[in-house]
């Protein structure tokens, strides 16, 4: 059975989640918002600390290194911000009567979210690409997504009919995701050495509390009765949507990157992280921009992208890794491992 979960390349934290939406779907009143275990406060302390310590790991010696590249650079972060939104919002707008409108709300909220940062650049690493390159456009498109992504939500709110106050967003992200990560940035002077003997405890930290929104979010849904509504049929569904959406983005980034006369490392680094969506970053975001409603239909569609996107960019890695090169780069990553 491991051997089977390692080759689908399926971990202990995702069959967290999926044993956090079990549990949340069979007793909602346990993980709900202001029920027994209070788990909306304790999210929100828990966010912080997530990403405080992203900004203690961030390495500014490693972001000056792949900072000179703008074609990479543009590939990336008009994939990320430009690709993905208009796909979403050409699907939304042309399936609005054929699929559920939650689920349509959160396949546009999964295609307006930042890239990864571990995950690319572990992937880059893997397939022997650009890391420097990975580097720095995963952590800029991380910090372009607390911007970015409030707006491109706040549009398609605005014609699909609700949506809050984009003041307030902003508010919210800046006090619940920026100022920690400020504040991590400034602690990592006398901390860095510490998460660096600490990985894992720090990246068990942040998976808890990923799959405690999950948790949250599913309790919701399971306490306003939004399952009740649909069946089986809606997870088919969003496996389609999903599979589809990562199709595009890595096809799509692969031909522009070839196109445009890309040498194999940066088109490595472009199509990975161009290609991948933030789950440690989407999860908190769609509780702070969307946490008026019933979150489980919205973090589904990112839940099923996260595993596949793992899955299928694993084996493009190891096809990548195994051409001949002359020389392989080192090892630039120094950010503790996340759990995007």
């Amino acid at each position: 059975m491991k051997s089977l979960l390692s080759r689908l390349s399926i971990d202990g934290f995702v069959l967290s989640m999926l044993l956090a939406v079990a549990i949340a779907s069979l007793f909602p009143a346990l993980g709900a918002s202001g029920g027994v275990l209070h788990l909306d406060r304790i999210t929100t302390l828990g966010v912080s600390l997530v990403f405080f310590f992203a900004g203690a790991g961030l390495s500014f010696a490693n972001l000056a290194a792949g900072a000179t590249n703008w074609r990479l650079h543009l590939l990336v972060q008009l994939s990320t911000f430009g690709l993905f939104p208009l796909i979403g919002l050409a699907f939304v707008l042309a399936t609005d009567r054929v699929f559920p409108r939650d689920l349509l709300s959160g396949f546009f909220f999964l295609c307006a979210l930042p890239s990864t940062i571990s995950t690319s650049i572990a992937m880059t690493q893997l397939a022997r690409g650009n890391v420097a390159g990975a580097i720095f456009n995963a952590t800029l498109s991380s910090l372009l997504g607390m911007v970015v992504t409030p707006l491109l939500v706040n549009l398609y709110m605005h014609t699909g009919g609700g949506g809050g106050s984009l003041i307030e967003q902003f508010i919210k992200i800046a006090e619940q995701l920026f100022l920690p990560l400020v504040l991590g940035q400034i602690a990592r002077r006398w901390i860095a050495g510490w998460i660096a003997r600490n990985k894992k405890l720090v990246t068990l930290s942040d998976r808890t509390v990923i799959v405690l929104i999950v948790f949250n979010a599913f309790a919701d849904s399971a306490a306003a009765g939004i399952w009740s509504n649909y069946g089986w049929g809606t997870l088919a569904q969003t496996a389609l949507l999903t599979a589809g959406l990562l199709a595009i983005a890595l096809t799509v980034t692969t031909l522009i990157a070839r196109r445009a006369g890309f040498n194999t490392e940066d088109e490595i680094a472009g199509v990975f992280c161009g290609s991948k969506k933030s789950l440690a970053v989407g999860v908190p975001m769609a509780k702070l921009l969307l946490g008026n409603v019933p979150l489980g239909m919205i973090v589904l569609p990112l839940m099923f992208y996260h595993q596949l996107q793992l899955f299928v960019c694993t084996l493009m890695a190891k096809r990548y890794a195994a051409r001949p090169v002359i020389a392989v780069q080192p090892n630039l990553i120094s950010t503790p491992p996340q759990a995007d």
